[in-house]
């Protein structure tokens, strides 16, 4: 026993189950009773870091089990009794613990579990298997499978996995993708599938897929007059064309730009019912906000609130992905300068009609200037076409 009561480590064995949404340990007595427990969110990214990023997640969670349970080496340096960790990741992981197929992780697709995490856990015996083959084997083990010797488990979550166990043994096929139901397609023209295809029966059964489900049925009842209030997010703002619809509340309207709240004032007034757009504010709004709101009570011309927008919160990049904030001109300012600007637009326009590779004189001068200005980007989106 530990000095506060606990089971000592070697009495122990640690599940890590990495989802979708978190990543969340237990720690397992000998009676395989829950001793101890810890979670932390699932990073996001991109394939790049995520993978080290999870595993790090991996580790600290691991470190918490550790402190729960009272122990005194820490993870990151070699032990004599470490505790055994199990580690069940979603999608198809190999024979060698690589996430070779993940449509609900795709962030981590093509990871190598096995070394990332190996790495993090020094001295500790790690095994990396697929969620569901994981579930399946402590069901016939020690759950509502015990006794019996041929198992089908389907396990439902942000997806769908299954897990198979035929003669008493878990089977997890040549290269580790046995049991994979979840991406059968069961209706060929139903709704897209992160996995690239149509109708998988996850898009139905899996807590994604119902939750889908039933935000169509809401906007499909509401759309037929069954529902006749619609409590939504903002996943309404546009496809939602409903001529009955009639008031519109929007909650917290401070919070949203000038383009979405127009976009959302859109989906009443469709019919010949009058129809009125309710903007909820907190108090104390700034100046901001309070410019905005006037804006859209005063008027509904789309125009004229695209060119406020624009004004209040800025264009972003001219070429770039940024949607808003000031542009990075050294020499102009968008809306004092617009005059100019549009002079300058119709110059450029002749220079590329009349010399299009910025051969001339006067075009190597431009290319001079737009490295000046850090702008290749912009000559390699001209050479483009």
């Amino acid at each position: 026993m530990t000095a506060d009561g606990g089971p000592p480590a070697a009495d122990v064995t640690y599940g890590i189950d990495i989802g979708g949404t978190k990543v969340l340990g237990v720690a397992l007595s000998r009676s395989d009773e829950i001793v101890a427990d810890a979670r932390e969110a699932t990073p996001k990214g991109t394939r790049n870091s995520v993978g080290s990023h999870v595993a790090e997640v991996v580790a600290r969670v691991v470190a918490d089990l550790d402190e729960q349970l009272g122990a005194t080496v820490p993870v990151a340096t070699p032990v004599t009794a470490p505790v055994a960790v199990g580690v069940g990741a979603p999608g198809m992981v190999d024979r060698r613990g690589r996430l070779c197929f993940a449509p609900n992780l795709p962030q981590a697709q093509g990871v190598d579990w096995n070394e990332l995490i190996g790495d993090r856990l020094p001295g500790r015996t790690v095994l990396i298997e697929n969620d569901a083959n994981l579930a399946v084997l402590a069901e016939h083990r020690i759950g509502a499978a015990v006794g019996h010797d041929h198992v089908v488990m389907v396990t439902l979550g942000t997806g769908i996995g299954g897990g198979l166990v035929v003669d008493g043994r878990v089977q997890v096929g040549a290269a580790g993708f046995a049991g994979e139901v979840g991406h059968m397609v069961v209706d060929p023209a139903g709704p897209p599938c992160p996995c690239g295809r149509r109708g998988c029966w996850e898009r139905f059964a899996s807590g994604a897929g119902l939750g889908m489900l039933a935000r169509e049925a809401a906007l499909a009842g509401f759309a037929q007059g069954r529902i006749r209030l619609l409590v939504a997010t903002t996943v309404i703002e546009v496809g939602v064309d409903v001529p009955a619809a009639s008031v519109m509340v929007v909650e917290h309207a401070e919070r949203f730009g000038l383009a979405q709240l127009h976009q959302l004032r859109g989906r009443v007034g469709r019919g010949e019912t009058p129809s009125f757009c309710l903007l909820l504010h907190d108090d104390g709004l700034n100046e901001s906000a309070r410019k905005r709101l006037l804006m859209l009570r005063d008027t509904e011309d789309g125009f004229v609130i695209a060119d406020a927008d624009f004004r209040i919160r800025g264009g972003g990049d001219v070429l770039g992905t940024r949607q808003a904030g000031l542009p990075g001109f050294r020499l102009a300012d968008p809306i004092a300068h617009e005059g100019l600007l549009h002079m300058a637009s119709r110059d450029a326009a002749l220079l590329l009609e009349r010399d299009p590779t910025l051969a001339g004189e006067r075009g190597r001068a431009i290319r001079v200037l737009l490295r000046l200005f850090e702008q290749r980007d912009a000559m390699r989106t001209l050479l483009a076409g």
